[in-house]
């Protein structure tokens, strides 16, 4: 488990900008996430530690447990984004706050917001 937002906001900048049979290296995840590169050092290697992601000659990937925890967050931040939509925020102003409440929302309020946003 990650304790603060910024960590799972990488894995989560990893997931999305892992492409198979490409290298993905921290200046993509800097770019990507508004941050210095000595910040993405940092952060990956605390992401390394706690055995979510791998650097292999440089190059980053997620192991088998982060790529699932990514996959999680990213699956709750798409899922706010369309909750957002739905209620007829514009797409813009939804994807910056899911963003942030992706990571503050209690499950028993994301399943919730799950059952809402499948019904139609």
């Amino acid at each position: 488990m990650i304790d603060n937002e910024s960590g799972e906001d990488y894995l989560e900048a990893i997931l999305r900008l892992s492409e198979p049979g490409k290298d993905l290296h921290a200046v993509q995840i800097a770019r990507r996430l508004g941050v210095s590169k000595p910040a993405v050092t940092k952060a990956l290697r605390i992401l390394t530690q706690k055995g979510y992601v791998e650097i292999v000659a440089n190059h980053i990937r997620l192991t088998e447990s982060g790529e699932a925890y990514a996959a999680a967050v990213y699956e709750k931040h798409r899922l706010l984004t369309r909750f957002f939509v739905k209620l007829g925020v514009d797409a813009e102003t939804a994807e910056a706050d899911a963003c942030r409440m992706e990571h503050l929302v209690s499950p028993a309020t994301y399943e919730a917001i799950k059952r809402f946003t499948e019904q139609d």
